[in-house]
């Protein structure tokens, strides 16, 4: 009789954690989905000393989410992909180079500044407002981009830019929410131009 009841309870509970695991599953894919951007705005290359050099205009607009979780001190890493690459018409484009630019925004709660650090170089500015974070965060200035002799000369070259947030940098809990939640999904479109050369 007693084993009968422990069996009983022991599926009671299990069908407790499969109705909790089921509530928040739906809850995640039926909430109102309040997405954020990221949108590239202008991107502009020029050949100086046998260098190409990109700037950059990108406009960031963070989900609720990111700003409570920015606001609770976790730092928010946002990647800047870009490829150079051959057109070729009747095969599939040739890869030149590709950049992967990296910055961290994060939130200073004791001096109330927000901070926004190039994770490639190091650089790093203390801002007075999320504002002039975000544009300060979406303004690129002479990028470092390829050697003008990688190109062959009389070829036409296509370049393309995308910029996302990096959820494999979260913290773990955040991370696998991210996972199942639209809200962690930042990314622009593919922003493309002319290599001129």
């Amino acid at each position: 009789m007693t084993a009968t009841k422990n069996m009983a309870k022991a599926n009671d509970q299990g069908r407790y954690w499969i109705a909790t695991v089921l509530a928040i599953f739906l809850l995640l894919t039926t909430a109102p989905v309040v997405a954020g951007s990221v949108q590239v705005q202008q991107v502009q290359t020029r050949l100086l000393n046998k260098v190409y050099y990109l700037d950059a205009q990108l406009e960031y607009d963070l989900t609720e989410p990111m700003l409570e979780a920015l606001h609770k001190s976790v730092p928010l890493t946002f990647v800047l992909y870009i490829e150079v690459f051959k057109q070729r018409d009747y095969l599939w484009d040739d890869g030149v180079a590709e950049l992967e630019q990296r910055y961290q925004l994060e939130y200073l709660p004791l001096t109330q500044q927000y901070q926004v650090r190039n994770l490639n170089s190091g650089a790093l500015h203390n801002l007075p407002s999320l504002q002039v974070a975000l544009s300060v965060l979406g303004t690129v200035v002479d990028l470092p981009l390829l050697d003008h002799e990688l190109l062959v000369a009389d070829e036409p070259y296509q370049a393309r830019l995308r910029a996302q947030l990096d959820i494999e940098e979260l913290p773990v809990p955040l991370r696998l929410l991210s996972y199942f939640s639209d809200e962690w999904r930042l990314r622009s479109e593919w922003y493309s131009w002319s290599l001129q050369h």
